[in-house]
């Protein structure tokens, strides 16, 4: 694609307001729930009973959203055309007992969550966010977004061998990082956090907290054809999903043959085993309980899910300039080259040529580009949601997404058109 072509920003914009907004996967969906209020879609509970009615419909659990939109008139055996992203980010995640630290230093104590890039953790101006769980069983969403700790780097003065041979990181020693001066007390990062929160502290019994970069994501080169930015790994996928399927529900229902659905789910980045995972059952039953609603039986939800596809939408791997070793040699994603479409025979991702059919349709609907990723033989490929959502559910599955670089760093990079292309292909395929 040529540099000279651009897109309108808009949606590129609303990208970097939704990663502002949604600094850990409470707050994605949260974000991601609004944005579909606004488009006419109302929650409802999983305790609650359901009704068979039309229109725009989503479910929260903890970092987990699924949203759906149904016709008017639409049959129980109506398959769906889904959307699959993850809101988690590899990142460092407090530990349950926070406080600690050494030599006048106050420090908080943190695992690592998922495969980061550790030393991109360093020397960064850190905000704190997540949720807190109270004695009454509510949750309260929390984002400390100002400059409040901080992994400092060892001076190269004092690590001689950093420079030459490569910087070496302990992760329980390194990554501890500092927010204050003085001795440590039990309860005080929790005393902290409850009072930004407007809680009492005594009222805290639970959290899922994690630092964030406070840097806001920013245009960058000569002509603004960039974007960097945290977490697009991949919120990036999310952000499209959800505006694609406000932008179908806002359609005639005439003009739907599909039931159009957004699966966000949390904790791809270590094996989407939980309950609010891929890989657990909150898909499929949201999916059974819309064809029971609507008077179905379990011959419709056969039928339906027979007739269902699934494009999972996760960041690859665009060409490295500084690499390209490390790429297939005939297989070179570009940025602002439209979306990639992943394929690994051994089925690390699900496409197959049937989707890829799929997928090719959409994006010729949509007037989209789109390239292809393969991993060089002689790297390990990376997996998605794909191939566990195609086993699960048995429902033809195929792994697309965007090309960025610095994957699973605290601030990636991708094309600035590439998020409205993947959307314009995301809206195509929903809509049938």
């Amino acid at each position: 694609m040529s540099s000279s072509l651009r897109f309108d920003r808009g949606h590129t914009d609303d990208l970097m307001a939704f990663l502002m907004a949604s600094p850990s996967p409470y707050h994605a969906v949260a974000t991601a729930a609004e944005r579909l209020e606004k488009a006419g879609f109302r929650q409802v509970e999983e305790t609650a009973a359901w009704d068979g009615t039309s229109g725009g419909k989503y479910v929260l659990r903890g970092g987990a959203i699924v949203a759906w939109y149904v016709p008017e008139g639409a049959a129980a055996h109506t398959p769906y055309r889904i959307v699959g992203a993850h809101t988690d980010s590899p990142n460092l995640r407090v530990k349950p007992l926070p406080d600690t630290g050494a030599y006048g230093w106050r420090q908080i104590a943190v695992e690592i969550y998922g495969g980061t890039l550790l030393n991109t953790w360093l020397d960064r101006d850190l905000g704190l966010a997540g949720r807190i769980s109270l004695r009454d069983g509510t949750h309260r969403l929390v984002n400390i977004d100002r400059p409040l700790l901080r992994v400092p780097q060892l001076a190269v003065h004092l690590d001689r061998s950093a420079n030459p041979d490569g910087l070496k990181l302990d992760r329980q020693k390194h990554m501890q990082p500092i927010w204050g001066l003085g001795d440590v007390e039990e309860g005080d990062l929790i005393r902290f956090v409850a009072e930004e929160a407007g809680v009492d502290a005594e009222d805290v019994t639970g959290w899922d907290l994690m630092p964030h970069p406070v840097e806001p994501p920013a245009y960058l080169g000569r002509d603004r054809e960039l974007l960097a930015g945290p977490r697009m790994d991949n919120l990036l996928s999310v952000h499209s999903a959800t505006a694609a399927l406000a932008a179908v529900a806002g359609q005639p229902d005439t003009e739907l043959p599909y039931i159009p659905v957004m699966a966000a789910f949390d904790h791809e980045e270590n094996g989407s085993q939980s309950d609010t995972g891929a890989d657990g059952p909150l898909l499929g039953t949201v999916l059974e309980r819309s064809v029971f609603a609507r008077g179905g039986t379990y011959e419709d939800r056969a039928r339906a899910f027979a007739g269902t596809v699934c494009l999972s939408s996760d960041t690859g791997h665009a060409i490295h300039p500084n690499y390209a070793e490390r790429h297939d040699p005939t297989h070179h994603p570009v940025v602002n080259g439209g979306p990639i479409l992943k394929v690994n025979v051994n089925m690390r991702y699900a496409t197959d040529g049937s989707g890829r059919a799929v997928f090719a349709a959409a994006c010729q609907k949509a007037d989209v580009p789109w390239q292809t990723f393969v991993s060089n033989n002689s790297m390990p490929c990376g997996t998605t949601i794909g191939p566990i959502t195609a086993a699960r559910h048995g429902i033809q599955t195929v792994d697309i997404g965007v090309a960025i670089l610095s994957m699973h760093s605290a601030r990636e990079l991708c094309g600035a058109d590439d998020p409205y292309l993947l959307a314009n292909a995301m809206t195509a395929f929903l809509a049938g």
